[in-house]
């Protein structure tokens, strides 16, 4: 598993993202405090706090260098 912190500030951005996780079959969680939300629904990150930076845990065996190079402009 790998974590990084992304910031998700505009409706654009939440939509974009979504779009761009959906395409890998990694599981994806968004971590907000207590709140753990899978990261592929738009509903689900529209209950976090975007304020502030969330945590995004990559749920992968490998060293997801694919996925980073796509999630690039949402990390913080």
């Amino acid at each position: 598993m790998k974590t990084v912190q992304i910031s998700l500030n505009s409706i654009d951005k939440v939509k974009s993202f979504v779009n761009d996780v959906t395409k890998f079959d990694y599981d994806f969680d968004l971590v907000s405090g207590r709140y753990v939300i899978d990261a592929k629904s738009i509903m689900g990150i529209f209950s976090l706090d975007l304020s502030k930076p969330i945590d995004l845990n990559i749920h992968t065996e490998g060293n997801a260098d694919d996925v980073m190079s796509v999630i690039s402009q949402y990390t913080v």
